[in-house]
């Protein structure tokens, strides 16, 4: 069974999508902010995380970056969670070390093929 990680300062957000990812096979686990989702997803290692993007403290593209920088959690895919839907927003997603980015609202058809298709293509890089 995957393990995702969701990043997101809104509970309400956190929750919904915990319920709908369950429903669809996954073990989650959240964070409620940028640095709480670092230290989660060095503990935990899951197989993808969900990270918004606009948050407190810390917003989703310097957690990005800490994860991708940490030789423990480097190889984690980060799928960005974002509202933002200008390309310079989407492709400094990109730059800050996430594999891809989905924009909100989005369907839980579209969140299920990105998450698979960033879980598929990791484990396939990392068993070759």
């Amino acid at each position: 069974m995957a393990k995702i990680l969701i990043v997101d300062d809104n509970p309400d957000v956190r929750e919904v999508l915990r319920c709908q990812l369950e429903m669809l096979g996954y073990l989650v686990i959240s964070a409620e902010n940028g640095y709480m989702g670092i230290t989660k997803a060095t503990a935990e290692q899951p197989d993808l995380i969900l990270m918004d993007i606009m948050m407190p403290e810390m917003d989703g593209w310097q957690a990005s970056r800490a994860v991708r920088a940490n030789p423990e959690t480097k190889d984690i895919p980060i799928l960005a969670a974002t509202a933002m839907c200008r390309r310079a927003d989407l492709n400094a997603c990109l730059e800050a070390g996430c594999n891809g980015y989905i924009v909100k609202p989005f369907t839980m058809t579209e969140l299920k093929q990105k998450i698979g298709e960033l879980i598929t293509r990791n484990r396939g890089e990392n068993h070759s």
